[in-house]
């Protein structure tokens, strides 16, 4: 058997990916731009690296050559989701991402019928949100609730210790682009800036971070959730940034123009206003976690599912939580987790699938579980990092044990 290859493999999320797989006893390639880091990473690892320059075809298939699975964590993935699921279907390999930009996942998704064509299987979007936020949904689509009504995914991490360019430039766009919903049975657009966005601008109390507003998001679960759940009603996504002043600080600049892609002269000099505004927010950043006493990163992902059961209506609150990761466990662990469910042939395929079309819950759960054990992160319970609670039609309150 071939191995798995991780693209991106030694970043922020591809790192988190490749200890899970290895930990899960699989062979990997750890492929990235930075070869130093990649091999660094690999002899750690007792895995193997190789460069790869995800902009070119060539250096995609020749890394993908005699892989079983490819696993994608090259961002932003409105430059490279597309190409690289290209590059896979070209080369036969079945293909997983933590893809959580629209435009990509629509692109991605018209790419069904060659993926069906070469016999590929794609898994977009298995990481956080999206990711186990849709295997969530289809948990209670398939174990809990007669039919899924309504779905709201919240989101807030910080506190990790660098963002990069390319995570700050991801953020202004959900800021500046429409963010579709998905409200009584149709789609809108919003901008989270404006009045129409910020009509559903909401307080959420995090497990391990506490009470934020969450703003709307343009991850893609609002657009896929629809095509998978018929009784489907309402689907949102709203997200945030602590500390809550620093996310505002980038707010403010995008405000006020100061985020655009187009050059201005500067004493004769070309200057990108992005590329400012993203330096500006770098050297301010650590002023911000000082201020509000963050020493650390922390995350959560919660999940409100809302249906009828019995002729009777229910809802289901899922939190993901830690005090001591960020985005890449938070993201990096479901995402090895959709790798290993692709080479044990648990992927629903062939095909372009998002993770409630593909992915049993009960073949991802106990599987994610296992992981976690391996790289000693604590789970299910009262205590753990993954909490259900449910809500009765009296509104009455109980936790539900998980793992």
């Amino acid at each position: 058997m071939g191995a798995i290859v991780v693209l991106g493999g030694c970043g922020g999320i591809g790192s988190v990916a490749s200890r899970s797989l290895v930990a899960a006893g699989e062979e990997i390639v750890v492929a990235d731009v930075d070869v130093d880091r990649a091999q660094a990473l690999a002899t750690e690892l007792g895995a193997r690296a190789i460069a790869v320059d995800a902009s070119s075809q060539e250096s995609l298939t020749s890394a993908m050559t005699g892989a079983d699975v490819v696993l994608n964590c090259v961002g932003p993935f409105y430059r490279f989701g597309p190409p690289i699921l290209a590059a896979a279907i070209a080369a036969g390999v079945d293909y997983v991402d933590v893809c959580d930009d629209l435009a990509p996942t629509r692109v991605m998704l018209a790419m069904d019928d060659a993926a069906r064509a070469a016999a590929v299987t794609a898994l977009i979007g298995m990481g956080n949100s999206p990711g186990i936020a849709n295997v969530f949904v289809r948990l209670c689509a398939d174990q809990l609730l007669d039919e899924v009504e309504t779905v709201d995914i919240m989101h807030v991490h910080g506190g990790e210790p660098e963002e990069g360019a390319g995570v700050l430039k991801h953020r202004i766009h959900a800021m500046v682009n429409p963010v579709p919903l998905f409200v009584d049975g149709g789609f809108v657009e919003v901008q989270q800036l404006e009045a129409d966005g910020q009509a559903f601008v909401r307080e959420f109390d995090f497990r391990d971070v506490g009470p934020m507003p969450v703003y709307p998001y343009p991850h893609p679960e609002t657009i896929t959730l629809p095509r998978h759940f018929p009784a489907l009603r309402r689907a949102t996504n709203l997200g945030v940034i602590f500390p809550l002043a620093y996310f505002q600080r980038t707010q403010d600049l995008v405000r006020v123009g100061a985020c655009s892609d187009d050059p201005v002269s500067v004493s004769g000099a070309d200057v990108v206003p992005l590329d400012l505004a993203v330096a500006l927010l770098q050297r301010q950043r650590p002023g911000f976690l000082a201020d509000a006493g963050v020493t650390g990163p922390a995350g959560c992902l919660a999940v409100e599912v809302g249906g009828v059961k019995d002729g009777q209506p229910h809802r289901y609150v899922f939190q993901l939580s830690s005090k001591a990761a960020g985005a890449g466990e938070g993201t990096g662990i479901p995402a090895a987790v959709g790798a290993l469910l692709m080479r044990r042939g648990k992927v629903a395929g062939p095909g372009v699938v998002a993770p409630e079309a593909g992915v049993d819950p009960l073949d991802f759960l106990p599987l994610a579980f296992e992981v976690m054990a391996k790289l000693d992160v604590s789970a299910g319970g009262e205590s753990g990092i993954v909490h259900l609670e449910h809500i009765g039609p009296d509104g009455s309150r109980d936790v539900i044990p998980l793992g």
